[in-house]
């Protein structure tokens, strides 16, 4: 048995135009200059609380990151909703889900920064919910790269790390799933650049999701 735990944001679903859309509202709403989409691409996948003040140039999260935080989550289902800030699939997902969701020997979940609610809305809105059989989100652990999501994963289906693959396309991915014990790899098609998923640990990197099934032994 191998259990499979993909990243939704920039690995499952292109959603980068969205987010940066929130989170520039968000900055302007606080006074603050708008910020560049390859700033917020950088910290996609991390916990958004943690995301907004790394994008403040905060160390920690204080009262005003907080207060950040809740007006993006305030807005973004509002904006979520306008046609122009739909959030495709990455091209050759659906099958790649489909194809794993037919191996017996293959348990599959998601772990990511997004919210339950963003998650669910996700996982419902292309039917993969009745594939995912565990995940874990921002609302339940530590943010990446802490392991936690991963460990909680295996714990919950009964496996055990070294038969779990993390696929993701941030380096707090690649970083959390060698933190967990975890083969991890890294998708070539999401926000970080290549060579930062390999020194960040990966152990492969895909170009297209065709290519994922042959890293998953069977």
């Amino acid at each position: 048995m191998k259990l499979v735990l993909f990243d939704c944001d920039g690995t499952l679903v292109d959603s980068a135009n969205l987010i940066h859309a929130v989170m520039s509202d968000t900055f302007a709403h606080f006074g603050k200059e708008r910020p560049k989409i390859e700033s917020t691409k950088s910290i996609i996948g991390l916990t958004l609380d943690i995301a907004i003040a790394r994008m403040l140039g905060k160390e920690h999260v204080d009262d005003e990151a907080r207060a950040m935080t809740q007006h993006y989550r305030e807005i973004y289902h509002p904006l979520r909703e306008r046609t122009d800030m739909l959030v495709p699939l990455f091209d050759g997902i659906a099958p790649l889900i489909d194809h794993l969701a037919k191996r017996d020997e293959i348990l599959i979940g998601a772990v990511t920064g997004k919210g339950r609610r963003g998650l669910t809305q996700i996982l419902e809105a292309y039917g993969f919910d009745k594939h995912f059989i565990v995940s874990r989100t921002a609302d339940d652990c530590p943010s990446k790269p802490h392991p936690a999501m991963v460990s909680e994963c295996c714990n919950e289906t009964g496996m055990v790390p070294a038969d779990t693959i993390v696929i993701g396309d941030a380096i707090y991915d690649m970083q959390m799933a060698k933190a967990a014990g975890a083969k991890a790899i890294g998708v070539a098609w999401g926000y970080a650049a290549v060579d930062a998923l390999w020194a960040a640990g990966a152990d492969a990197i895909v170009n297209h999701p065709s290519e994922i099934p042959g890293h998953i032994p069977g």
